[in-house]
């Protein structure tokens, strides 16, 4: 009943919306028409339009409140991180594009350092808040969003002796730079929440 009424309330807010547009001059204004197609029903005349494909994305319940809990755990571990990955695959982009047209192996390193120190100097602050966990999850969303492992991309962009600096650094604190994202596989939920946000639905 209560959907029923919800039905009638809405139908009336369409008609009374349509009731206040002004009549259409007798001339059909072709300018701003749109074809569709149609069905021919008895004496009604229905517009068929084909609708743009709209995901649902949708994590399976738990039986237990303890595996509730991981889930929520990760769901905020991620929504934390994925900013950061996003920005991650945006600048290299960028630093990609600028490096281009730069033949100096010298030139190269200065902008690279460059790059590094205005990342630090920005975001530096807020990454080191980051606990144990959402920096493995940050290390795979790097991963998925520039192709590459965060070894790879500091070995191409500072060379391979600060990625060796820095992979040993990171293993002494229980990271592994050369991790690899597997949505199909561990990182299946990882993938789902992060489709889940980007969807709009977390």
């Amino acid at each position: 009943m209560k959907k029923l009424s919800v039905f009638f309330f809405l139908l009336l807010c369409a008609t009374a919306l349509f009731a206040q547009e002004p009549a259409r001059p007798s001339k059909w204004p072709y300018g701003d028409s749109l074809v569709v197609f149609a069905k021919v029903v008895g004496n009604d005349t229905i517009p068929i339009v084909q609708l743009p494909e709209v995901p649902v994305y949708a994590i399976r319940l738990f039986d237990s409140r303890r595996d509730i809990r991981k889930v929520e755990k990760l769901i905020y571990h991620v929504k934390k991180v994925y900013p950061y990955a996003r920005l991650a695959g945006i600048k290299l982009r960028q630093y990609e594009a600028q490096l281009q047209g730069v033949s100096s192996e010298k030139e190269r390193k200065r902008i690279m350092k460059q790059a590094e120190d205005e990342i630090t100097a920005q975001f530096g602050p807020e990454l080191k808040e980051l606990t144990f966990t959402q920096g493995k999850i940050l290390i795979k969303l790097i991963d998925r969003e520039t192709s590459s492992t965060s070894y790879a991309l500091v070995k191409e962009l500072r060379g391979s002796v600060r990625a060796f600096f820095y992979q040993g650094f990171a293993r002494l604190w229980g990271y592994n730079l050369k991790t690899k994202y597997d949505p199909k596989g561990e990182d299946e939920l990882i993938e789902l929440i992060v489709l889940m946000i980007e969807n709009g639905q977390l």
